[in-house]
């Protein structure tokens, strides 16, 4: 949260909320947010698809068989995410030519070619925006008394894996306007 307030103040500073023009110059921002859509995706499964052609796979040839991808499974994949795929670390998007758009498939939030989420432009503005306002306008802080090792971060299983337990925090305002 520090090195994302830096990188806030740095490119917009404390006289003003951070606008939607301000967003292309948030590198650790957009870091940040990759890794958080790569640990937690909207939708933890992905619509199912069915193959129309059969392709050989591992000695099989699934012509009409359904296809659902764990998009879950692939965001904590240790072959693929291979330092600490379970940890919230931000800098190995450093230097990465992966995005969220599915062109990797390495990380697949919404989905990957002619059937990706049509609202993936629109939901990453936003969410941009939103996480850019939260940081930037506030600190925040964990109630007198906890500490950030007491954090429940377990998940509900379910349509869009919520977290098992709210996260309580309490915020200071911190701009100068």
């Amino acid at each position: 949260m520090k090195r994302l307030q830096r990188e806030l103040e740095a490119a917009v500073g404390l006289g003003r909320t951070v606008e939607e023009a301000d967003l292309p110059k948030l590198n650790y921002m957009d870091m940040v947010v990759k890794e958080s859509l790569r640990l937690y995706p909207p939708g933890p499964l992905l619509i199912p698809h069915e193959s129309t052609e059969g392709i050989e796979m591992g000695g099989y040839y699934p012509k009409g068989t359904r296809v659902i991808v764990n998009a879950w499974a692939l965001g904590r994949d240790a072959n693929t995410w291979a330092e600490d795929p379970e940890e919230f670390r931000p800098e190995r998007f450093a230097n990465s030519g992966v995005d969220v758009k599915g062109r990797d498939f390495l990380l697949i939030p919404f989905g990957s070619g002619r059937r990706g989420c049509p609202g993936m432009h629109l939901g990453l503005v936003n969410v941009r925006l939103v996480l850019a306002q939260l940081v930037h306008c506030f600190d925040w802080e964990l109630p007198s008394g906890t500490s950030p090792s007491e954090l429940d971060m377990s998940e509900d299983f379910g349509l869009s894996m919520p977290r098992a337990k709210h996260l309580i925090l309490r915020p200071s305002y911190r701009l100068l306007v």
